[in-house]
């Protein structure tokens, strides 16, 4: 059966560095802050979905990395590499 796991037992690869860079910029931005950038890029987020982003709870679409990466003014690879 396949699972949608990382080998780590979390949904996505990028959530780690989305906190990272959150909390890099400055001044610094909340998760409230993010949900509302990416709300205005038109991907429907809440801080809960942020927070669970962040932790590896939930799953992260294509189109919802490139909007990460446009609201944190990173580049999508850094997003997705260690």
């Amino acid at each position: 059966m396949f699972k949608n796991k990382s080998e780590n037992g979390k949904l996505n690869i990028c959530g780690e560095n989305v906190a990272k860079y959150r909390l890099l910029m400055q001044p610094r931005m909340s998760q409230r802050a993010l949900a509302d950038k990416l709300q205005i890029l038109g991907i429907d987020v809440d801080k809960n979905a942020i927070q669970r982003i962040e932790c590896g709870k939930r799953f992260v679409t294509d189109i919802e990395i490139v909007a990460l990466a446009k609201a944190l003014n990173v580049d999508i690879h850094s997003l997705l590499t260690k």
